[in-house]
Formats: C-alpha cells, sequence, structure tokens
C-alpha cells in the first residue's frame, strides 16, 4: 500500500504531449498511482493509443486531440476532460520540439515554431488550465523544463531559449497563483534515450560527452521520471511550488567527475 499522500485517485490528471516519450511514460505513471488520466497530443490515434494502454492496464483514461498552438483546441480539451470526469487537478506540459542547427543558420520561422510549441504552448495550456484550477482553489501544473533551462547544451539555442523561459515561467505562475491553491513546479530530466534523440546519442561524441558529464556514467530510463512527476502532482508537494527539479544523474551538480 502506498502512501495516502501519494495516492492520486480522487484527482484527474491531462497530459499534454502524453503520446510519446517524457509524456507517455508519465501519463501511465499517474495513472498507475490512481489518477484518472487523459494523454493528449496533436495526434489522435495516438492519444486514443496511450488512453487504451492505460485503461487495459486497469487505469481509468480518455485519449484526446490537442494543439498548444491553438487556444480553441486546448478549451475543448478541457471541456472534454470536464465532461468526462468532471474537473482537472493535475497538468504537465510535455509537449516539445527541438532541432540542432548553428545558431548563425536559424532561421525566423524554426525559432519561431520552437519558441510558439515550448514556451507560448506551455503558457496557453496554464492559461486555459490554471483558470479552471483557480476557480477550484486546488491544482498542480508540472512543466517540462531541461538541462539547457540552466546550462548551454551546443547548437541549440532555441530550444534553450524556450526551455530557460519555461523554468522562469513556472516561477511567474507560482507566485500569482500561490494563493488559489495551484502549486507550479517543472521537471528538469537529464540525458533520457527517447525516440526523439537516440540519433544524436548513440555512439556519438555528443552522447559520449553526455556520459562523461553525467556522474552515473548512463543515460536515465524514462520510468524514473514518474517518481517526481507523482510527488509534485500529489499532496505531498502541497508547500513546494515554483520548483525545478532536476532528474538528471548528478549532471547540473557535476564539475569535475575524476
Amino acid at each position: 500500500m502506498g502512501h495516502p499522500q501519494l495516492d492520486l485517485s480522487s484527482k484527474t490528471a491531462v497530459v499534454i504531449g502524453g503520446t510519446s516519450g517524457i509524456g507517455l511514460t508519465i501519463a501511465k505513471g499517474l495513472a498507475a498511482a490512481g489518477a484518472n488520466v487523459v494523454p493528449s497530443g496533436r495526434r489522435l490515434e495516438l492519444a486514443k493509443s496511450a488512453a487504451a494502454d492505460i485503461e487495459s492496464a486497469g487505469g481509468k483514461a480518455l485519449g484526446h486531440a490537442v494543439d498548444v498552438t491553438s487556444r480553441e483546441s486546448l478549451e475543448s480539451l478541457l471541456r472534454a476532460t470536464v465532461a468526462k470526469f468532471g474537473s482537472v487537478e493535475i497538468l504537465v506540459n510535455s509537449a516539445g520540439r527541438t532541432k540542432r542547427t548553428p545558431t548563425l543558420q536559424v532561421p525566423d520561422s524554426e525559432w519561431n515554431d520552437i519558441m510558439e510549441t515550448n514556451l507560448t504552448g506551455t503558457l496557453r495550456a496554464c492559461q486555459v488550465f490554471g483558470k479552471h484550477m483557480i476557480e477550484r482553489e486546488y491544482g498542480r501544473i508540472i512543466n517540462i523544463a531541461s538541462l539547457s533551462s540552466f546550462v548551454s547544451l551546443f547548437e541549440v539555442a532555441a530550444y534553450a531559449a524556450s526551455k530557460s523561459a519555461v523554468a522562469s515561467l513556472t516561477k511567474s505562475l507560482a507566485i500569482e497563483w500561490a494563493k488559489h491553491g495551484v502549486c507550479v513546479n517543472a521537471i528538469a530530466p537529464g540525458v533520457f534515450r527517447t525516440d526523439l534523440n537516440m540519433a544524436l546519442l548513440d555512439g556519438t561524441p555528443r552522447g559520449q560527452e553526455f556520459l562523461v558529464r553525467t556522474p552515473m556514467r548512463r543515460f536515465g530510463k524514462l520510468e524514473e521520471l514518474v517518481g517526481a512527476a507523482i510527488f509534485l502532482a500529489s499532496d505531498s508537494a502541497s508547500f513546494v511550488t515554483g520548483h525545478v527539479l532536476a532528474v538528471d544523474g548528478g549532471f547540473l551538480a557535476s564539475g569535475m567527475n575524476q
């Protein structure tokens, strides 16, 4: 039996970007902790498939499409979730995109696309779901930050700028919404192998450098993010807000490793 404060069984969680990678793993983890979960992403069939996986494991879920570049799409996601489950207590913002380009060559369009999804999309979701949470005087928002919220990674300036801004936005919302019972935090994952980045990591100099810089000398496994997400989504974190929790095998603490 788990600790009662970590039990999410009376809660509903919307996971944006919940159809693959980090978001999907967190969605399944929150479901295992008892939450009703709404995995959502741009492709409806992937959202439905994620929801079916959760239901086949004994959870309650609703798959729904969402596009974070559209406020109407986010409002429709909120309405559908409330229609099925009554309310939303937890929001996870995991929709993200990146592209590696030397900064001199980054066109406005690439910069704007990355900002639009990673930063403005996170803001829009926080506004739409935050309003609902503030009305109910309860909420837990978990944004996905990055190592590059704190340190620079080579040739991903747009991504790094967007994720630094996500860490800042997390703190801004935390102090504005604290009096309404809404806690806003972020998780900063270290280096995790996902479908999105494995070509950049496997057997490459970049992958090797990440391993040297990570004291645990390995990449993270996606399920190692679940405990942090459950904690921040739960009543155990009732006095935790404006915090960015690094799950990084020691990367950010690392100066010299030998």
